[in-house]
């Protein structure tokens, strides 16, 4: 069985949502030690992973040197990230296995993702990064081709375009790996933005894909049996924060667009991995692929199908 595990950010950082180094080694062992269970049990994992508080950080470095050195792009920030978590995922999962008895090599992939540059996000960016700065300290910023804009009290926020993903560049290379026994990190992040220039070349682009839908379009690419979307609850709920709350189980695919067009899940937390894990299944309806949406510690259970919100096609 195929399956891509896709770990949210609360799997990169601590508790608190802190991201200082030690806090990253601390949580990416953690996550290490669920997905190499699912390893040891016999799946053929693939994983992808968020990179948000991580470029955040690089934005802060970016602000405060933009008088010393010009800023980082995004796309550089994007490939930065993914070697720095790939490179901690790939020790923590090897250790792990061995910890098992588990003889499986691991290997990182530093991923691309195509977007069409005339794609609408371009013209309107509406994608918040970064923190809440002064006027006076975003001046220099706009100056270097970004875009802030004037959120009140709390200050200025850069926005950035979140074009829709059109496919994961790197992936055949991940499937060969994959084919060949590795356990593969890839896409993470969402992937590193590119699109084609009119002379056909891929260069990269100011912009911040939704890992969710790389993660659903990545897992149809390397036609992958389950898509877990590993986060820190163990169902999507409906009517959640009411006394009528209550968590899905096992759903339809119809069901779980029904949910949504309801307006049952948050457009910035819970909506992106309900929507990942209907396309997911959409795509992969011929072959009974499903998706699962459930915590991190729950994963292997997920994929036997004994735990989280479970979408399947009928």
């Amino acid at each position: 069985m195929r399956v891509v595990v896709a770990l949210g950010g609360n799997a990169m950082t601590a508790a608190d949502g802190s991201a200082n180094p030690q806090d990253q080694l601390a949580a990416v062992a953690v996550a290490a030690e669920h997905i190499a269970e699912l390893v040891a049990q016999g799946a053929e994992v693939m994983v992808t992973h968020g990179n948000g508080p991580q470029v955040g950080n690089l934005l802060v470095k970016n602000e405060l040197a933009v008088d010393v050195v010009p800023p980082v792009p995004l796309d550089w920030c994007g490939a930065q990230t993914q070697a720095t978590i790939g490179f901690v995922l790939v020790d923590a999962l090897e250790q792990a296995l061995a910890i098992r008895g588990v003889q499986r090599p691991v290997a990182a992939i530093v991923s691309r993702t195509l977007v069409d540059r005339d794609d609408p996000a371009f013209a309107r960016p509406t994608k918040p990064v970064g923190r809440y700065l002064p006027e006076a300290d975003v001046r220099r910023l706009i100056e270097h081709g970004q875009t802030w804009e004037d959120r009140g009290e709390r200050g200025w926020r850069r926005v950035v375009a979140s074009p829709r993903p059109l496919e994961i560049l790197d992936a055949p290379a991940a499937r060969t790996l994959s084919e060949h026994g590795f356990v593969v990190v890839a896409s993470g992040g969402g992937g590193i933005p590119v699109a084609r220039d009119a002379d056909g070349m891929l260069r990269g682009v100011e912009a911040v894909i939704d890992k969710d839908a790389s993660a659903a379009l990545l897992a149809t690419m390397v036609e992958a049996d389950v898509l877990v979307i590993a986060t820190d609850v163990e169902h999507a709920v409906l009517d959640y924060r009411t006394p009528q709350a209550r968590a899905l189980g096992m759903v339809t695919l119809a069901e779980m667009r029904d949910h949504a067009a309801a307006g049952q899940f948050t457009s910035g937390s819970m909506g992106p991995k309900v929507e990942a894990a209907c396309s997911f299944v959409e795509r992969g309806a011929q072959c009974d692929a499903r998706s699962v949406i459930t915590s991190l510690a729950r994963i292997t259970d997920a994929v036997q199908r004994s735990a989280g919100t479970v979408v399947r096609a009928q």
